[in-house]
């Protein structure tokens, strides 16, 4: 006969995981495409119909070249869930636990800031200067004709469609439901100040959460360093020698 002391506890249920919300550069996306697209097909052309040294110099170039390409255009991304903000850079993974987070700086770039003092740059979310002056442009308007603000075309890297991959896939951005629509009540402003205003109130939000607590981790992307690192010797010895 089982005694109750035998008998296992009952299963408990798992955790949910928050999704990633993926902010992303479109114009990164689409310019990064057209590179490589340019790129392979030059190369590809060298390699097929050139003669003598030719294919081998087309070859280190692409072997140069096409990481340099992938790495500051269609790589940076920026991934936040609830516990942690992870930092796709050109040549780095940043995983920086909301615990350890300081703060963020907008200023020509921007900026991340750990409690210890380092400081790491969001490529994927640029500072648009142009789109700053519009944002004020219309916020001026509103305020002399006393209307209501609205968002960009798609109501941010986000709302919607759009929010939280300033272009990118798989990731619903915004911080709830809502996606950000209380941003829109409030003064008007540029795409990637939104985003930032985004990630300041998950900052706030999850910071404190025993779940958010960790230590900073950095990887360096070897998986575009190396490729280039052989393509430019590659490429050098080839002039070298030429």
């Amino acid at each position: 006969m089982t005694t109750p002391e035998s008998q296992s506890p009952p299963p408990q249920p798992p955790v949910p995981v928050s999704k990633d919300r993926i902010y992303r550069s479109p114009a990164g996306l689409a310019g990064g495409v057209l590179l490589l697209a340019l790129a392979l097909w030059l190369g590809i052309d060298a390699v097929v119909a050139g003669e003598g040294r030719t294919p081998w110099m087309a070859v280190a170039a692409l072997l140069f070249l096409v990481p340099l390409i992938v790495a500051y255009t269609v790589r940076p991304a920026v991934f936040a869930d609830d516990d942690r903000l992870r930092v796709r850079n050109p040549f780095r993974v940043i995983v920086l636990p909301w615990g350890q987070v300081a703060s963020f700086r907008s200023s020509y770039s921007n900026e991340v800031f750990t409690e210890s003092g380092d400081k790491y740059q969001l490529w994927s979310i640029p500072v648009s200067l142009r789109g700053r002056k519009k944002a004020a442009r219309q916020e001026a308007r509103r305020a002399a004709g006393g209307g209501r603000g609205r968002g960009g075309l798609f109501g941010g890297f986000g709302g919607g469609g759009a929010r939280g991959d300033l272009g990118g896939a798989g990731g619903a951005g915004g911080l709830g439901a809502d996606g950000g629509a209380g941003v829109a009540d409030g003064p008007v402003r540029a795409e990637t100040d939104k985003v930032m205003d985004e990630l300041r109130a998950t900052l706030e939000a999850r910071k404190p959460a025993n779940t958010s607590q960790g230590e900073v981790t950095v990887r360096w992307a070897y998986e575009i360093v190396a490729p280039a690192a052989v393509g430019a010797v590659l490429l050098a010895v080839l002039l070298g020698i030429g």
